[in-house]
């Protein structure tokens, strides 16, 4: 990678390689930006960027550490000229109930899921100023807008992430910097290999959904949504439509003229 600035749009992608934050480092790249590639894998980050080339670089960003912060959006300046836009998408899964889940577990991965995201809108903030405006893309969950048992950390800090990015929307929007939450359901990603196939068997869509459907989502946000801010975009499947419920119309008391027969007269 040449420190020669690129003039396409400049985004850190934290989380970036592997899983959806790698397929959207590939697509962005592939669609014209520069990408810096921020994670604690070095050695599949290093890969992943010379495979992509010149419009890729990878740095080692661990997203607790404000200095590691301090020193990606500097990277990303350095090699880009500007940052533009940040994919908040670092973050880790824990099982246990409230009871089951150990207070130091839960910390751990409110300071990686929320308190990471937290760190990454306070360090892009003056790069995206100096850019006059860029846009700050945050990974939550369908855990972040339904409960879930066993999960009781996950969920509370992808509640967090939605909460975060409607109060950074409001504080950022003088500084034309949009904040938006994205909201994956099940995605076939090294986080979710373990899963069993039936967790998505009753959505509308019955199958996990590819990090690439996620990754199309977050191209459009940094490039087409550019009257969104503070809001939900949610890529799950339908899994938070509602309950699928198929009634049989002979069951008692279910007939379309019995059910008609209860209504008030029109008048």
């Amino acid at each position: 990678m040449n420190d020669s600035p690129n003039t396409g749009q400049s985004v850190l992608v934290t989380g970036g390689a592997r899983g959806i934050g790698a397929a959207t480092t590939r697509l962005l790249a592939e669609s014209g930006f520069n990408v810096l590639i921020g994670d604690v894998r070095s050695d599949e980050g290093e890969r992943l960027a010379e495979e992509l080339g010149d419009r890729t670089a990878y740095c080692h960003l661990d997203v607790t550490n404000t200095e590691s912060w301090v020193s990606a959006v500097a990277t990303a300046e350095r090699l880009f000229g500007r940052v533009d836009g940040l994919f908040n998408n670092a973050g880790i899964l824990g099982l246990g109930s409230v009871m089951e889940c150990k207070p130091e577990v839960f910390r751990k991965i409110l300071d990686v899921n929320l308190v990471g995201i937290f760190l990454g809108i306070r360090a892009v903030v003056p790069a995206l100023r100096r850019a006059k405006g860029g846009v700050i893309v945050n990974t939550s969950s369908i855990a972040g807008l339904q409960g879930y048992a066993n999960l009781a950390a996950y969920v509370t800090s992808k509640w967090g992430i939605r909460g975060l990015t409607k109060a950074a929307a409001l504080d950022l929007a003088r500084d034309r910097i949009r904040v938006v939450s994205i909201h994956p359901g099940p995605i076939h990603t090294p986080m979710t290999r373990n899963f069993p196939a039936g967790v998505a068997a009753g959505q509308p869509l019955p199958r996990f959904g590819e990090p690439i459907e996620v990754a199309r989502m977050v191209r459009f946000l940094f490039s087409e949504a550019s009257y969104s801010t503070g809001c939900e975009f949610v890529i799950d499947g339908g899994a938070t439509a509602g309950a699928v419920l198929e009634l049989e119309p002979e069951l008692p008391g279910m007939a379309v003229t019995s059910i008609a027969a209860t209504l008030p007269a029109r008048t």
